[in-house]
């Protein structure tokens, strides 16, 4: 009965406006990703006036539309940030085997991460911990059985079968790692990606070692307490960690790819780290405006409408580009929220409950800004009923089937498969579990209240012969200059998409039932009770 009632609300109001709105043909959203993609902001990152200049845009936006603002300040929601940043040339990481010391090349072997505050210097074993995952809900513990007391634990990034993704993205959060991690004595971690699900080469990662990272002034966001050492090691060079353990990177590699169990073991070397890091105060906001629902109960309810408007800034230059403009990441889900706010507001579409906009800051950082709202909401927390948000969701093939991440936890996927279907797409799960995309954008700051949520892409089949243009994608594109303006998009598809979430967003807003978790899912303990 309540499918058939949702079904019901679904095609009153999407029929019209999917048939006959000329706003949803993509090109109004290309025209604002070229606004906000643009090399005046500077890549947007997080405090900089790029950003404060490109939320100025969007809000002026806003105010032409005649929609309300939702911030604690106007339309704004202000944070207070710290931000961490090496210096290299004070800083070292030396490898010690047999006595003998093997001085690292950061950038080369291996760099510091400063989403922790580093220990100024650190001297201990390494032992290798497999996926470094410890899951109580599957009986699963990396950490069984080795001493990593006073030791730094060497994790390899990926979760094994039958383990889902979205259960193996959550229990691989730095958060929940060190959790597990601290309780059994160990003082850091070294991170080796794994092969088998870099997005991008190692010689792109590296040149963002020495930007600044973020975090959230306030000791209830520090995720590490007491963590004193972390860095990335490049697979590469993984077989001076492994030399004399009796196992070779290639092999333990090989058993990741596949997400088979791995071995676990003590290595045959300890780290010796000096780290000088530098410390700056920044502020930034994020962006909240509301169009309020009609209905005399439900309006006090909400859906979030989610995407991340800050990304790189200024960088290491690649093919002479230093402006990393961030048009897909996230320009296009900073752009969808305000067609899908414009055709709500201008066909005045009657809402039973009201949605809010976030455009949220530092989810580069880290997932901050979403962190921020979800944690400290400018609305009540319980009156949040979901949060659809849009990151990254690349139309560059035409769209035929949706990518969905959280389809299978709350009844929310039951919702947009039936959007899909009604719009005649297909809808998938996670083909890629092994990237941990489930827990590596905002919904999962909203996930972690209590929040049914999800997140969608233009999606492609395994095998299929979309797979490599997104694959080139990510390896050309991906967090480099070259995400920027003059690069092969596809319209159309970007005016389905927004077509889905146009008509999602109705049909959620207008549902008499709360979106709810699945009895089987995992994030229904972070559930919290109705106002």
């Amino acid at each position: 009965m309540r499918k058939r009632v949702f079904l019901g609300c679904l095609l009153l109001v999407t029929g019209p406006i999917h048939a006959a709105d000329p706003h949803f043909d993509g090109k109004s959203w290309w025209a604002t990703v070229k606004v906000l993609a643009d090399d005046r902001f500077e890549g947007r990152n997080t405090g900089s006036p790029g950003e404060r200049a490109a939320q100025d845009t969007v809000v002026a936006r806003l105010k032409a539309l005649g929609i309300r603002p939702a911030g604690s300040d106007g339309y704004f929601q202000p944070i207070d940030l710290k931000s961490r940043a090496i210096d290299e040339s004070r800083s070292s990481i030396v490898l010690i085997r047999d006595g003998q010391d093997q001085p690292l090349t950061l950038g080369r072997e291996a760099y510091f991460s400063t989403r922790i505050d580093l220990a100024p210097f650190v001297a201990a074993p390494l032992v290798f911990v497999g996926y470094g995952l410890k899951v109580p809900e599957q009986g699963y513990d990396d950490y069984a059985g080795l001493d990593l007391k006073g030791k730094i634990a060497v994790t390899l990034a990926g979760s094994p079968e039958p383990m889902t993704a979205a259960l193996g993205a959550h229990y691989s959060t730095a958060a929940e790692r060190w959790k597990a991690l601290q309780a059994a004595g160990a003082i850091g971690v070294l991170a080796l990606p794994n092969p088998a699900s870099m997005d991008i080469p190692w010689s792109r990662m590296t040149l963002s070692r020495t930007q600044p990272s973020m975090a959230l002034v306030g000791a209830e966001f520090n995720d590490t307490p007491g963590e004193l050492f972390a860095a990335t090691f490049n697979p590469e060079y993984a077989d001076l960690l492994f030399a004399g353990s009796g196992h070779t990177f290639a092999e333990i590699a090989a058993l990741a790819k596949d997400r088979k169990p791995l071995p676990r073991f003590a290595l045959p070397v300890s780290i010796r780290a000096k780290a000088q890091v530098l410390t700056d105060a920044v502020h930034s906001n994020n962006l909240v405006a509301v169009i309020p629902g009609q209905d005399p109960k439900l309006r006090s309810e909400y859906v979030v409408l989610s995407a991340h408007l800050d990304h790189l800034g200024i960088g290491q230059p690649i093919n002479g580009d230093r402006i990393y403009n961030g048009a897909m990441d996230n320009a296009s889900g900073a752009a969808m929220l305000l067609d899908v706010a414009r055709a709500l507001q201008q066909n005045k579409v009657r809402l039973r409950r009201s949605v809010l906009f976030v455009w949220a800051t530092g989810e580069e950082k880290g997932l901050l800004g979403s962190r921020y709202f979800a944690t400290r909401p400018t609305v009540p927390p319980a009156a949040i009923v979901a949060d659809l948000n849009t990151d990254m969701f690349l139309p560059i093939v035409p769209l035929k089937i949706l990518t969905v991440y959280g389809l299978a936890e709350s009844d929310l996927g039951e919702r947009v498969s039936a959007v899909a279907t009604h719009l005649g797409l297909a809808v998938q799960a996670d083909p890629e579990p092994l990237r941990n995309s489930f827990v590596r954008s905002d919904q999962y700051s909203f996930i972690k209240q209590g929040v049914p949520s999800l997140a969608m892409k233009v999606g492609f089949v395994v095998g299929s012969p979309e797979e490599p243009v997104f694959k080139k994608w990510l390896t050309e594109r991906y967090h480099a200059p070259s995400d920027d303006l003059d690069q092969p998009v596809d319209i159309a598809a970007a005016g389905r998409f927004e077509e889905v979430m146009f008509a999602l967003t109705v049909a959620v807003a207008n549902d008499p039932a709360r979106p709810a978790w699945k009895g089987d899912s995992f994030f229904k303990r972070f559930a919290r009770p109705a106002s």
